[in-house]
């Protein structure tokens, strides 16, 4: 792996093969972590899931392949890598505990849905690896089509982040907030994120650097506080709370109401443009947020861009 200049910290390497709960399908949960695949943070390249950890100028390289139904072979490589530890890492950002046959018993009672999750029986839900991480997805995402938000983050990050090459393969680690706090909003306009946007990003990066905004403290509250604590802060509103209670915090108990995205993909995969989201969610709780991750594995398949079964 080769990594950005002035990295003197001693490398290592640390592999582990980390039980999963069957089914599971690497290859869909990093689907839906990554939503497109000009994603270049979350890489997938059909067999090996990778992304860059930590210290953006000595980052860490995570590379996951199903190496059986149930295990995962994880490797990390990196300055420290020996003071991590691989399982917490993927139990977190890939799902592998996670028990959805509550959602299973909601989505077999709708014959659309049967078919989209059966389809997809063993994705998980996935959770970005830090709060910042997951605020600025959701931000960025909010009131745009998922291709034109997709382009606009990538811009971001390739203009801010320092690539690293590992087999033959670049990755960007995720820019941290001091980053964008310090950016010139002019060039971020430039990239197109708009003037809300960028004082809500910025506002947040400051939030979480001050403590204001602390992950650790916020994971301990039930879901309706977390909701209510999210919503307090600067660019952060009903539906982006949400979306970062479920892609932050693994909150499938929560899910993003008033999505243009989500009208589009029910009238697409019922083929019904009077069909309501309020009945499906009600039959799918308490884990009504599966049908976030399974709208969107539905949307890309009707689209082509994966092959569900």
């Amino acid at each position: 792996m080769r990594t950005s200049p002035g990295t003197h910290r001693k490398r290592s390497v640390r592999d582990a093969v980390v039980p999963v709960r069957a089914p599971y399908r690497l290859d869909l949960t990093a689907v839906v972590l990554r939503r497109l695949s000009t994603n270049v943070v979350d890489v997938f390249d059909g067999g090996v899931y990778r992304r860059l950890l930590g210290d953006p100028g000595a980052p860490l390289l995570l590379s996951v392949r199903q190496s059986a139904p149930d295990a995962l072979a994880v490797q990390l490589e990196g300055p420290g890598a020996d003071a991590y530890d691989p399982a917490a890492i993927v139990r977190r950002s890939l799902g592998t505990e996670v028990d959805l046959r509550a959602f299973y018993r909601g989505a077999a009672t709708i014959p659309w849905l049967h078919a989209i999750a059966a389809a997809a029986r063993g994705v998980k839900p996935p959770r970005y690896p830090s709060l910042w991480e997951a605020v600025c997805n959701a931000v960025v995402y909010q009131q745009v089509s998922i291709h034109a938000a997709a382009a606009i983050l990538r811009r971001v990050i390739e203009r801010y982040a320092f690539p690293v090459d590992a087999d033959d393969v670049r990755l960007f680690p995720f820019p941290v907030p001091r980053i964008l706090i310090d950016a010139d909003p002019v060039e971020l306009r430039d990239l197109g994120l708009s003037v809300n946007k960028i004082n809500a990003l910025k506002a947040v990066g400051a939030a979480i650097e001050a403590g204001d905004l602390d992950e650790t403290a916020l994971a301990l509250l039930p879901t309706p506080q977390l909701l209510e604590a999210l919503v307090t802060h600067k660019g952060i509103g009903p539906w982006t709370a949400a979306v970062v209670a479920l892609r932050g915090f693994g909150r499938l108990d929560v899910f993003p109401m008033k999505d243009s995205g989500v009208a589009k993909a029910l009238r697409t995969m019922t083929g019904d443009p009077t069909t309501q989201a309020e009945p499906v969610i009600d039959a799918l709780r308490p884990q009504q947020g599966m049908l976030y991750y399974h709208l969107l594995l539905g949307r890309l398949n009707a689209t082509g861009e994966i092959a569900l079964g």
